[in-house]
């Protein structure tokens, strides 16, 4: 089993293990530390939504932070069933972990959240199929967390707000501009 680390909060320093799977990477530790510097450090009161939660280190981060609740999303079984281990191991309560396919749960759902978290697997084009239809599950004032494999830019649906990149990871925080906010979900 392989393993990452959360950085920080009441979880600080404990150890989530995952197993191999295809086009499974975990967000890297620095990268981690940026965007929750990015967030404030403390996630108090946000409900967040990871749509490919993958190895469950944002998810679980934002938690170990405070978060109010996270919905992690994961269709891959191995995955997946490492996900509910990590939760029991943390007794992670406030995690809602569904073996579920992103567009599938977008399309079907209706709650806003204050962070969307999409990290989803490269080459695939997800980004072309996610990007316009997310600001519609996004709070007023929340944010929408990316990293893919090229840089993002602005646009008339997304104002890319911080970005940065390690090693061949791009990754950024963005805002729905007013005009992509078309619909509820």
């Amino acid at each position: 089993m392989n393993q990452v680390r959360l950085n920080a909060g009441v979880w600080r320093s404990r150890i989530l293990k995952f197993p191999e799977a295809e086009g499974l990477r975990p967000t890297a530790d620095r990268v981690r530390q940026t965007l929750f510097n990015w967030l404030g450090q403390e996630m108090t009161g946000k409900v967040c939504l990871d749509l490919f939660a993958g190895t469950g280190a944002l998810g679980f981060e934002a938690l170990s932070r405070n978060a109010k609740q996270v919905t992690m999303l994961e269709l891959a079984k191995a995955p997946f069933q490492a996900l509910l281990q990590n939760q029991r191991l943390l007794d992670a309560t406030k995690a809602d972990i569904r073996q579920a396919d992103a567009m599938q749960f977008l399309a079907n759902n209706t709650q806003r959240y204050d962070v969307i978290f999409c990290d989803p697997p490269y080459r695939k084009q997800w980004l072309d199929k996610l990007l316009p239809v997310l600001a519609a599950h996004l709070a007023t004032d929340g944010v929408l967390y990316v990293e893919a494999e090229y840089a993002l830019k602005s646009n008339a649906d997304w104002q890319v707000i911080k970005s940065g990149k390690a090693g061949q990871v791009f990754y950024h925080l963005l805002q729905a501009m007013p005009a992509a906010i078309k619909d509820t979900p």
